[in-house]
């Protein structure tokens, strides 16, 4: 079930990143309606949702570089979000010096880098999964 939710917001980051992005905002912001988004901001919510359904949908196999990196960037943000929330908003914003975070930021950070975990481990239990189904499909009688 979790699985099938994630694959679903994975799928809507692709096709309408801009109110997974504008939610965010009025999560993370004080003054959302005066952010100037630069154009890669798009681009890497989509992104971020191509690695979700890649991921969940076909596991490990073939992409253990991705499921590293997003393991490693779910462990960081958990760890120390601060570093990570100020290079993500230098990516995204034209005006970060004009940006005011809400005091809940860095919680939210780390419950994002949960999520990240949460889908690399996801990922994981997949190939798990089709290797018990490969293993139990060799046990049947032909």
């Amino acid at each position: 079930m979790l699985r099938r939710l994630l694959i679903g917001f994975g799928l809507l980051e692709i096709v309408k990143p801009e109110p997974v992005i504008g939610m965010c905002e009025r999560i993370g912001l004080r003054n959302p309606d005066e952010t100037q988004r630069r154009p890669l901001a798009l681009t890497g919510a989509r992104i971020e949702g191509l690695i979700f359904v890649w991921l969940l949908v076909r596991g490990r196999e073939g992409s253990t570089l991705v499921s590293t990196l997003l393991g490693l960037a779910g462990l960081v943000l958990v760890l120390v979000p601060r570093p990570i929330i100020e290079l993500s908003q230098h990516l995204v914003y034209a005006n970060t010096d004009d940006l005011e975070l809400q005091p809940w930021v860095v919680p939210a950070a780390r419950l994002l880098g949960v999520l990240y975990l949460t889908v690399t481990l996801l990922s994981r239990s997949t190939d798990d999964a089709s290797k018990g189904d490969d293993d139990a499909a060799a046990d049947l009688p032909s």
